[in-house]
C-alpha cells in the first residue's frame, strides 16, 4: 500500500513541474479519449478561457494547476492510466511474412467476456494461439474465449500499429478496429506491455 502512495505522489508531483498548458493538453486529451468526457468538457473549457484572460495572473495560474494537478490524482485513484493518452492505436491493413523486415511481429489476441489476453513471438499465428488457449484454460478455468484475432504488430514512438495477418479474415480485422476504435484506451491498456 506504501508503494502505492509513493507511485501516486510521485506521478502528483511531475504533475506540477509541467508547463501550465501542456498539462491542460494532455489532460484534455487524456479525457477527450474516455466515455466520461462530457462530464469535464465544460471544466476544460473554462480552464483555459481563464488561462488566456488572466494569463499573466500566477495567483489564478497557481489554482488552476492545483485544479488540474487534482482533478488528474483523482483519475489514478479511479484506476486510468494518463499515461495512456500520448498513446495512439492504430490499424493498418494487413500484412504478411514480409514485415518482420519492417520490424513487425506476430501476436494474437483473445477476447473473453471478462478480459483481453496476448500472446506475441516468433511462432507461427496458430502455433502462438494454441499456445495462448493452453495457458489460458490451465490458468483460468471457466473462461469462454469469444473472439480470436491473429495479428501483426509493431511499436513507433507513442503508435501502437495493428495489422491483420493471412490468418485473420476481414471481417474479424473490421470488428475489431471498431471495437478499438470505440475504446482505445481500454485495448492500450490491456497492450500495454506489448513491446
Amino acid at each position: 500500500m506504501k508503494r502505492k502512495k509513493q507511485s501516486l505522489l510521485e506521478q502528483v508531483f511531475q504533475d506540477l513541474l509541467p508547463d501550465i498548458w501542456k498539462l491542460l493538453s494532455e489532460t484534455t486529451l487524456f479525457l477527450s479519449r474516455t466515455k466520461e468526457f462530457y462530464l469535464y468538457e465544460n471544466q476544460l473549457r473554462a480552464w483555459r478561457f481563464t488561462l488566456q484572460s488572466k494569463q499573466r495572473n500566477p495567483e489564478e495560474i497557481s489554482i488552476i494547476r492545483r485544479e488540474i494537478t487534482e482533478l488528474r490524482k483523482q483519475l489514478r485513484l479511479e484506476g486510468y492510466d494518463l499515461s495512456l493518452g500520448k498513446q495512439n492505436l492504430i490499424f493498418e491493413g494487413f500484412r504478411n511474412d514480409a514485415s518482420l523486415g519492417e520490424g513487425f511481429k506476430r501476436v494474437v489476441l483473445f477476447f473473453a467476456d471478462e478480459d483481453i489476453y496476448w500472446l506475441a513471438g516468433e511462432d507461427n499465428h496458430i502455433t502462438l494461439a494454441e499456445f495462448l488457449e493452453h495457458r489460458i484454460y490451465e490458468e483460468q478455468q471457466g473462461v469462454r474465449i469469444r473472439y480470436k484475432h491473429y495479428l501483426w504488430y509493431r511499436r513507433r514512438g507513442t503508435d501502437l500499429i495493428l495489422s491483420g495477418s493471412d490468418t485473420e479474415t476481414k471481417e474479424d480485422f473490421e470488428r475489431l478496429k471498431a471495437m478499438g476504435e470505440a475504446n482505445s484506451l481500454l485495448f492500450l491498456s490491456k497492450l500495454k506491455k506489448l513491446k
